[in-house]
């Protein structure tokens, strides 16, 4: 199948298609195509312990009684053995097995932090394309700083539960600033009461609290009727901070090169390295707050000697550093942008990605994580 027939068929809403786009999104190949933006974007957040899985399910039920599809991107931890997401759609929300109005994707962090997986933005955008009217993103248990949900969803529906100890003093630094809606799960335990003043106290009157008791259902049609009535905010767009890292220079010989660099032009000392697994030798050149990278091929099967044979020596691509690679790539996925290959370690040991230059105007652009 090609790209561009999984697209009209993603968008056709078959969901073989969906699931196979949604495997493509999250191992970090572009969907070009997709039409998307229709679709209402609920987050749901919370600590860990709250509920948020069964509230979730809860609201599912909610949704669907009102005739609408509904898609759950479920942000679960990541296996440390396999890297994959610990609990998995196939534990969840088994009621919901066969209703062709429902579908549900696990997803790991990855390690990434946020309470969100790097490419959650791009699943939700395969389910908005595929006709869902709305999709929940739940994500894995947040502290006070991991508040990424807010910035790809409309509204956000922030969970707590009594007998959790100070919870409104040890998070209301982060994730109590962005909440639409608070939700005082597990209502009909001791402690609720105390729970609801501590948030009137906060929020002044100005946003709503709720209760509901999510492990038999109660409250949910007064917390969906609450979600669809909130102001919706305009998801924003994670704008990384781009810098020229480095002009990379494809060369027959790196010391020739250096003897022109070094001796005809002035510039100071080189920093060089081998890189095996790209197979070639490295020098580096300083250039005020920029780089000069001479790249020489070690083997005639090398990107470079290629790069060489075809074009001769010159620009091989132009760097640039980013603050976080993940959330750069997510970005330029969910854009349409061909992204070459996962993450990886290079020269200096940072991690780096390339795009390749049908996407970025016929030059070939590496992104390289800035080191902390």
């Amino acid at each position: 199948m090609t790209s561009e027939e999984l697209v009209e068929r993603v968008q056709a809403g078959e969901r073989r298609a969906v699931a196979r786009a949604c495997t493509l999104v999250e191992t970090g190949q572009a969907l070009e195509g997709l039409v998307s933006g229709r679709a209402f974007v609920v987050g749901v957040t919370g600590p860990p312990g709250v509920g948020k899985s069964t509230f979730t399910d809860q609201l599912v039920v909610a949704i669907r009684g009102e005739g609408l599809k509904v898609a759950v991107v479920a942000v679960d931890p990541s296996s440390m053995r396999t890297g994959g997401a610990l609990l998995g759609d196939r534990i969840r929300m088994q009621r919901h097995h066969g209703d062709e109005g429902v579908f549900i994707r696990s997803m790991a962090t990855r390690g990434a932090m946020g309470g969100l997986a790097p490419t959650t933005r791009g699943l939700v955008r395969v389910f908005d394309a595929a006709g869902f009217d709305v999709v929940v993103v739940e994500t894995v248990g947040v502290g006070q700083d991991e508040i990424e949900v807010a910035r790809m969803a409309h509204v956000v529906a922030l969970l707590l539960a009594p007998g959790q100890g100070d919870e409104i003093q040890a998070i209301k630094a982060g994730i109590m600033e962005i909440a639409d809606l608070f939700v005082i799960n597990k209502s009909d335990q001791a402690g609720a009461e105390k729970l609801f003043r501590e948030i009137e106290a906060e929020v002044h009157g100005e946003r709503p609290i709720l209760k509901t008791v999510a492990s038999n259902g109660i409250g949910f049609a007064e917390v969906w009727s609450c979600l669809k009535g909130l102001p919706r905010r305009v998801a924003e767009p994670i704008l990384p901070r781009f810098a020229i890292d480095h002009l990379g220079i494809a060369v027959s010989n790196i010391e020739e090169a250096l003897r022109f660099y070094q001796g005809a032009l002035g510039m100071g000392e080189a920093v060089r390295e081998g890189v095996a697994g790209e197979k070639v030798n490295v020098a580096m050149l300083r250039a005020g707050e920029s780089r000069i990278e001479l790249l020489e091929a070690t083997d005639e099967t090398s990107t470079i000697a290629k790069f060489i044979a075809k074009r001769g020596p010159g620009i091989h691509h132009v760097a640039m550093r980013v603050p976080d690679l993940a959330v750069a790539v997510e970005r330029l996925i969910c854009a349409g942008a061909r992204v070459l290959n996962e993450p990886r370690t290079g020269a200096g040991g940072h991690k780096y990605v390339f795009i390749h230059p049908a996407s970025a105007g016929g030059v070939l652009i590496e992104l390289i994580e800035e080191h902390s």
